[in-house]
């Protein structure tokens, strides 16, 4: 064809070189096979000490994804910061709203409540209690 260059052996060979290695890191770079965080811990964890949530507090865990708060009777209540709508982990907590980053799905963190869609299914609740004055949250079943 006239006005089309033709590409030199050594490009065409770098080319093919290289498209697997870009895969490579785009794979590193994904959260999970399906690319979704897991929606609850895989085992406990302690996230502190019980003196972090104040009464009437709630406070985000964002490397562990979990949000606790403490009722005015001093229970805790913890919910999985996974986002039920895509499995982003939420990692921004206004007042006691969570705000997912991916498609802006919004949730209660006193009660894991859908505020905002795309999500319709509430926040998976997780056991909490204190152990030896350490925020302990569990998986459950």
């Amino acid at each position: 064809m006239p006005g089309r260059t033709v590409p030199s052996r050594r490009t065409v060979l770098r080319s093919a070189a290289l498209t697997p290695v870009a895969g490579l890191g785009l794979a590193a770079c994904s959260p999970g096979d399906d690319g979704a965080a897991p929606a609850r811990p895989t085992a406990p964890v302690d996230l502190g000490t019980d003196g972090e949530v104040a009464t009437g507090a709630t406070k985000l865990y964002r490397d562990a994804n979990v949000v606790v708060s403490r009722a005015e009777d001093g229970s805790l209540k913890a919910f999985s910061t996974v986002c039920t709508h895509a499995g982003c982990p939420i990692k921004k907590l206004q007042g006691t709203k969570l705000v997912c980053p991916c498609h802006g799905s919004e949730f209660d963190a006193l009660t894991g409540e859908v505020l905002h869609a795309p999500a319709t299914a509430p926040l998976i609740e997780l056991p909490v209690e204190v152990k030896q004055g350490r925020i302990v949250a569990s998986p459950g079943i």
